[in-house]
């Protein structure tokens, strides 16, 4: 925990000093603490609110407080462009996800300002959050997911207009935000979805971006939603054949191919009642684990390799040994997690207007033969039927063409943006230099020497003919967590 005051008050006179000489609106910011979900770790900052149009076409209409948080730069000679972290889902919040991986930007964080502005309809700038159990849903059938999500909308249509809450819009907001602090020039990293809002103000305010850092990319080109099932059946065959090439991992558990492929044969057939303690109150609960949540189970488990290490292992359990709870516990403490910091309206907002319109046709019999099938999309069509569909520029999905440098990350394991996105979304770069990490999932943000490589990469951007050439040998040598043997772990 860092305490700057004298120098977070010389910072805050400067911005404000700015502003004022640009003419735009000021926003004052406030010390205050930024805490992760559980409250195990807790952030020194500055923040405060900016109050902006919910609709911009209506200035004077209803109004919307967009959260902004500066973790200020520890050096008093700090650069003046910050670095912007967007989050992903969409409809995570930045001041929810930064605590969790504030260690990952300390390098960037020496001398340069840390700026987290939730995004409209997340984190503390007016959330569109729906209460319902989380779980409950997974284990109902398509109707009543629909009313749920029914009752959702109609929850939030009372105070909100839900076209309003889509990337064309947020970029104007993170435009709004640059110039109340009176930043001439700001750095971006976003992280899954918040790739396609960096790409996007970055086309937007071109001469406003320094530089992008991309993790987890999706590319403008891309609706997210048909290729998902297939991207995440490619991952675990890579986590499975991962684990028959290990000479410890083959001899334990034989081919785990044989493993998952028996559990999705006995699933379909019926479901298995687990108890197990609950994350949130730690008393016992009974789940219903279904195909659905074996699917979905499988999926969250091949997000990050630490996860993926235990895989072989609790396939192994479940199937040779009736034991389901590691399976039900990954489950159960995933979805819990993501129940709780996920503002689902949003979610639906950006994924209604951006994704679903541009699925197209002939994906369909792809997706029968992977374990999440055709039961994602299917539920992203039904719940768009009725979602109001806002604002996106025409040019939301085009190529982009830019001057800015950029440095991407991809895994060459990632089950839902894989690197052949981040080797598309390079194209669009005049500078960019694309890193893919071996047998590594979704997001690249904790890989060891990672935060090396993204100051180095700042501190050069200035130059960005030089961002090819960027030294990343030590990405080279970055391999995956070895595979739990038992529950005690790998093998020593």
């Amino acid at each position: 925990m860092y305490r700057r005051i004298p120098i977070c008050l010389l910072c805050l006179l400067m911005s404000a000093a700015l502003s004022q000489a640009a003419g735009a609106a000021t926003l004052a910011l406030q010390p205050c603490q930024l805490a992760q979900a559980q409250r195990l770790l807790s952030v020194a900052a500055e923040c405060g609110e900016l109050t902006v149009p919910e609709d911009r076409a209506l200035p004077g209409g209803r109004q919307i407080r967009l959260f902004v948080a500066r973790v200020p730069a520890i050096s008093r000679q700090h650069r003046p462009d910050p670095l912007f972290l967007l989050a992903g889902g969409p409809g995570l919040g930045a001041s929810d996800f930064y605590p969790n991986v504030a260690g990952a930007f300390a390098r960037i964080h020496r001398d340069r300002d840390i700026l987290l502005v939730d995004q409209r309809g997340t984190g503390r700038s007016n959330p569109l959050s729906c209460a319902f159990d989380d779980n409950a849903l997974w284990e109902a059938g398509e109707a009543e997911v629909a009313r749920a999500m029914a009752s959702c909308q109609q929850q939030l249509s009372q105070r909100n207009d839900l076209r309003q809450f889509t990337t064309s819009v947020a970029v104007a907001d993170l435009e709004a935000v640059r110039q109340a602090l009176g930043y001439a020039q700001v750095n971006l990293y976003g992280s899954s979805y918040g790739t396609r809002v960096a790409q996007h103000y970055a086309r937007r305010y071109p001469q406003q971006t320094r530089a992008l850092i991309l993790d987890g990319i999706v590319p403008p080109q891309r609706a997210l939603g048909p290729a998902t099932p297939l991207d995440a059946q490619q991952a675990l065959r890579q986590i499975l054949a991962r684990c028959r090439a290990d000479t410890r991992c083959h001899a334990r558990f034989g081919d785990p191919q044989q493993d998952y492929q028996g559990l999705q044969e006995q699933l379909l057939r019926k479901p298995v009642a687990v108890t197990l303690p609950d994350p949130r109150s730690g008393k016992p609960t009974t789940l219903q684990f279904s195909h659905a949540a074996f699917a979905t189970a499988l999926r969250l488990a091949s997000y990050s390799a630490e996860q993926a290490a235990l895989l072989p292992l609790s396939l192994h359990l479940a199937y040779r040994e009736g034991n389901f709870l590691p399976l039900a516990s990954q489950f159960l403490m995933a979805t819990t997690t993501y129940g709780e910091l996920l503002s689902y309206g949003m979610h639906n907002s950006v994924v209604c207007a951006e994704d679903v319109p541009f699925f197209g046709d002939g994906y369909r019999p792809a997706l029968e033969g992977t374990f999440l099938g055709t039961a994602q999309v299917d539920a992203l069509l039904g719940l768009c039927k009725a979602w109001p569909r806002g604002p996106v520029d025409a040019d939301l999905h085009a190529p982009l063409h830019s001057d800015v440098p950029a440095l991407l990350l991809s895994g060459t394991a990632d089950p839902v943006t894989p690197a052949r996105d981040g080797a598309l979304a390079a194209q669009g770069f005049r500078y960019a230099l694309h890193l893919q990490v071996t047998d590594q999932g979704h997001g690249q943000l904790g890989m060891p020497c990672m935060d090396r490589v993204m100051a180095d990469f700042l501190s050069r951007a200035d130059q960005p003919a030089t961002v090819a050439t960027l030294p990343h040998a030590c990405v080279d040598g970055i391999r995956p967590a070895p595979f739990f043997l038992t529950l005690a772990g790998p093998a020593p």
